[in-house]
């Protein structure tokens, strides 16, 4: 009967989004490409049609499988970490294209999907899959859904606040992706606490399985997460700028891992998961600044500083996060996408004030559009893209309280069932992360 209760959800969920596409999703023509792009993000201007597949191959990849692999070293887990991964992807797309349409381009009672709107949708699953690290084996799959349902509205309300109408330069998504997800995730875990479940041991997991999933998703990471960073900038404009950006801070990030590892642990070298974490923090730090004039040596400065923050927040912050705020985070999303993603933007911050036509020349206009236009000084861009950070951080606190509250009605909630379901589709999950 119980799991005949979730297939039954999925089969209402399923009927549900096909009925809303048939009445109100319609295939946006090639002389509409820039209608999505202009109320999403402004630097999402004038796309090349040719690349749009492309991108969004490459950031869907990194969705399905990357942050599928990224979960793998959980005792237990294993595969089922990717199987997972595509069902929160599978409902979490077409939730997302429906929202965000309805957010972004709602014309004439009809909303308008493409290429671009897929690549947004994968951001949105991303943000989605982030939040899963931190509640990770403490979810049946019931709840699993409800938590990604909620969570696309959320992302796309702070992506709407954001990108449209505060103007924010977040093309890759340190705010919206990393910080958000991550916070968003957290509090929910914090309204699930149950003092009794929470105290289990943790348990690190370093087995040979566990070293070929590492393995594989540092690769997915170095491979795809470049293009996951310059999917939504300017095709043969800022695109560059991303993607070198974003291969330097990966490897001052990686770097940071062998700096630091050997001193906190001296009993063995850095394990793969380790070097992982570290990618992942270099990645997020280039969400908001990627597209900006980092240069290579801040690139490189930026990436190391996030690559000391998984290893230092996993040695003193996780301890206090579990003990002091009762607050589990399974997979260490606080020091791995939260941390970095808000040192993104202070970083987006502190580049947005330094920015000068001179040293831009015409990406000005694509990278802050409102201060080529005259509209706005930098000083004021900068200002916006501080106040973006509290806005999203609150925004993800109140979502997380209002989800997890949620998950709290007893008929959610029961040892028995949550149990039953896990070892049915998810398998058994030892907390604790690297």
């Amino acid at each position: 009967a119980m799991l005949l209760r979730f297939s039954g959800l999925c089969f209402l969920l399923q009927v549900l989004t096909i009925i809303l596409f048939a009445v109100f999703a319609r295939y946006s023509p090639e002389s509409s490409l820039s209608l999505c792009s202009q109320q999403l993000n402004c630097s999402w201007r004038n796309q090349d049609s040719r690349s749009q597949p492309l991108r969004f191959r490459d950031v869907h990849l990194q969705a399905v499988l990357g942050f599928g692999l990224l979960v793998a070293f959980l005792g237990r887990y294993g595969p089922r970490s990717v199987t997972t991964s595509i069902l929160v992807v599978a409902v979490t797309v077409q939730w997302a294209m429906l929202i965000q349409g309805f957010f972004f381009t709602f014309q004439n009672g009809k909303i308008f999907v493409g290429a671009q709107s897929m690549v947004g949708a994968d951001f949105c699953a991303a943000a989605i899959l982030i939040s899963f690290g931190a509640v990770l084996g403490r979810l049946n799959p019931i709840q699993l859904l409800l938590v990604a349902l909620l969570g696309v509205t959320l992302f796309t309300l702070n992506e709407y606040l954001l990108l449209s109408l505060m103007g924010v330069s977040d093309s890759g998504g340190s705010l919206t992706v990393h910080a958000f997800g991550a916070y968003y995730g957290l509090m929910v875990s914090r309204l699930l606490h149950q003092s009794r479940k929470d105290k289990r041991k943790e348990q690190q997991d370093t087995g040979k399985q566990t070293d070929i999933f590492a393995v594989a998703g540092i690769v997915y990471l170095w491979v795809f997460w470049p293009s996951f960073t310059s999917a939504s900038t300017v095709c043969g404009d800022t695109e560059p700028w991303a993607v070198l950006n974003t291969y330097f801070s990966l490897s001052g990030s990686t770097l940071a891992t062998f700096v630091l590892s050997p001193v906190l642990c001296k009993e063995s070298p850095p394990w793969l998961v380790q070097i992982q974490d570290a990618t992942l923090a270099g990645a997020a730090v280039m969400g908001m600044t990627g597209e900006m004039l980092v240069t290579p040596f801040g690139a490189l400065t930026a990436g190391f500083l996030a690559g000391l923050i998984p290893p230092l927040g996993f040695r003193f912050l996780t301890p206090v996060l579990s003990s002091r705020l009762k607050t589990q985070d399974s997979c260490g999303v606080h020091n791995v996408h939260g941390l970095p993603g808000i040192l993104g933007a202070l970083l987006g911050t502190l580049l947005s004030v330094l920015a000068t036509a001179d040293t831009y020349g015409e990406r000005m206009e694509l990278v802050f559009p409102l201060v080529a236009q005259g509209s706005r000084t930098v000083v004021d861009q900068a200002l916006y893209q501080l106040c973006a950070l509290p806005v999203t951080l609150l925004l993800a606190a109140l979502g997380g309280c209002l989800t997890g509250a949620l998950l709290k009605i007893p008929g959610l909630r029961s040892a028995l069932y949550t149990r039953t379901l896990e070892n049915a589709f998810l398998g058994e999950v030892k907390l604790g992360g690297c």
